[in-house]
């Protein structure tokens, strides 16, 4: 054969087994005893003359000989596959069939659909550990030479299973667990129990007992999720009522009036958790301020009271003086009338004279302490106006935004209201400008979170030194900001947000000490008569997203 020279000499039986089965698969001769026979002479250098010499023997021999060893060969070939998992025992099977009815030629072309079937492209697995094969390597010489392995190869691990099994491992033992642990501990412990069987099952049937479990749980959590909504929102309805009742008795004390409205305004929307922080941290400091103001309101209140006290002190004493000095008049008078000489009269005189002084001396005492005391009720008046104007300033604080100090959303909706109003009555324009932070994110990201306060504060501080002192700027969420400017055409106010923009290129911003060029996007909506807020803000929006699309850092004015 043309190519048995080009290999070494097999020297042992199964090297010469090895070569044959190899050379059959790259000349593609079919694995017909005869075949097999011929060419494993041929490698093993049998001459013809020994194949004559025994060819009588084997022409004697019985009907019933026993099968040669390419037959074996290939016998034990079939009862392998027919060993092996998947596809290839169904091979197996088929080879076993013809080799027990001798019919080769259906072997052949069993082999020839074996052979296409693990030449097939795979998708690409992990190195498998290494086997015994019993046929050599191909060489990677023609094109259409391919090894032809003839034991199954073992199992490959998928590491998208084990990946799949971590991840659902994590979800179940830490993410999920630490959700439920607060509300249900119960179900936190079985989560993390199914964890754990996750990453312990090895088998399929441990996998459906994991699979049953699950189902349950999910089904457990989701009764308990109804539940809990239910709950929060009925407990939602109830502060609602409460809170209602409570402003309700309250018209006169503004400063507490403003507190419950920013409650009731955050209860009544989407409940989200930076606002809950953001309202908390207003309302404490607003509370602590109010507490301070409240302590010396009511320090001012008692010394009133008891200035007043004291001047009613002072009137009974002058009643009582009074009426003394009244009752000895009489005396006197009786005395004078009864008198039976001059110098009886005379020291009756003095004595009323004395009287009189005393009088006299007393009720100028009282004017002087009545005095002092209205000089004290008046200022004391005016102080406690001016705790009572501070408190009302406090309750005001929670319509800023703390971060920026410009307006938040409540505030905003005051001055929208208040502003409609009076365009309405004098038939004024009223424009609505939304701009919003180009490329926020990035700089969150680039720089921190601080970095990114740092710019709103920034932006927020150009645009109040660039407007006018009527024009008004409210935090609308994030990096977004509406500004309202009464009694401005929509040519105007775009022109002035033209003017923030530059003044923004003037005046850098600096982050980890580097000077930044920070910009904004613009879209600006004239209000057309009773046009309410919410449709004039969305005209605004449509307008400021033209702007984002055509390049950012632009101004677009709404239709």
């Amino acid at each position: 054969m043309s190519n048995k020279s080009n290999n070494p000499q097999p020297k042992s039986p199964t090297d010469i087994a090895r070569e044959t089965f190899r050379q059959l698969a790259i000349q593609r001769v079919a694995p017909t005893p005869d075949a097999y026979q011929k060419l494993y002479n041929e490698i093993a250098g049998v001459t013809t003359a020994s194949q004559n010499a025994i060819s009588p023997a084997k022409i004697d021999e019985p009907a019933a000989a026993e099968p040669s060893a390419a037959e074996n060969l290939l016998s034990s070939f079939a009862t392998s596959l027919q060993n092996s998992k998947g596809e290839l025992s169904t091979f197996g099977y088929r080879f076993s069939r013809a080799a027990k009815s001798g019919n080769w030629e259906e072997y052949s072309k069993t082999l020839e659909l074996l052979t296409e079937h693990i030449t097939a492209p795979q998708p690409p697995v992990s190195p498998a550990p290494k086997t015994m094969s019993l046929v050599d390597p191909i060489p990677a010489q023609p094109s259409n030479s391919v090894s032809i392995p003839l034991v199954d190869l073992p199992p490959v691990d998928d590491p998208r299973q084990k990946l799949l099994r971590d991840l659902l491992y994590r979800t179940l033992s830490l993410a999920l667990c630490a959700v439920l642990k607060p509300t249900s501990p119960a179900l936190a412990s079985e989560s993390e129990a199914l964890g754990m069987a996750v990453k312990d099952a090895e088998s399929e049937n441990s996998l459906n007992q994991v699979a049953s479990r699950l189902k349950q749980l999910c089904f457990q959590i989701e009764l308990q999720s109804g539940d809990s909504a239910e709950q929060q929102e009925l407990l939602l309805r109830l502060f609602h009522l409460l809170l209602s009742n409570i402003h309700d008795l309250l018209d006169n004390d503004n400063w507490l009036r403003g507190q419950i409205e920013v409650v009731q305004n955050l209860i009544a929307g989407p409940i989200d958790h930076r606002a809950l922080q953001e309202a908390t941290r207003s309302l404490k400091e607003v509370i602590y301020k109010q507490g301070a103001l409240k302590n010396t309101l009511v320090e001012s209140k008692n010394s009133v009271k008891n200035m007043m006290t004291a001047f009613v002190d002072r009137l009974d004493v002058m009643v009582h003086s009074t009426d003394a000095y009244q009752h000895k008049m009489d005396d006197y008078a009786i005395e004078i009338s009864t008198a039976k000489d001059t110098g009886q009269v005379s020291r009756i005189i003095g004595n009323i004279l004395e009287e009189t002084r005393t009088v006299q001396s007393e009720a100028l005492r009282s004017r002087d302490i009545i005095v002092a005391a209205q000089k004290e009720v008046v200022e004391a008046e005016i102080k406690i106006k001016d705790l009572e104007n501070k408190l009302a300033h406090m309750s005001e604080l929670v319509r800023e935004d703390q971060l920026t100090g410009s307006l938040n959303r409540r505030g905003m909706d005051d001055i929208f209201e208040r502003e409609a109003d009076r365009a309405d009555r004098r038939n004024t324009p009223l424009c609505v400008a939304l701009l919003d932070l180009d490329n926020f994110k990035k700089l969150n990201d680039t720089h921190g979170h601080a970095a990114g306060d740092e710019a709103l504060i920034h932006l927020v501080r150009i645009v109040k030194q660039t407007l006018r002192s009527i024009d008004v700027i409210a935090r609308y969420g994030g990096e977004e900001f509406v500004i309202i400017m009464p009694e401005t055409e929509i040519e105007e106010a775009s022109q002035a947000m033209v003017r923030v923009q530059r003044e923004l290129t003037k005046h850098f911003f600096t982050a980890d000490e580097k000077r930044l060029f920070i910009t904004f996007s613009a879209g600006v909506a004239l209000r057309a008569p009773r046009e309410p807020q919410e449709a004039l803000i969305k005209r605004a929006d449509k307008a400021m997203y033209a702007a984002k699309q055509s390049g950012k850092n632009r101004v677009v004015m709404a239709d």
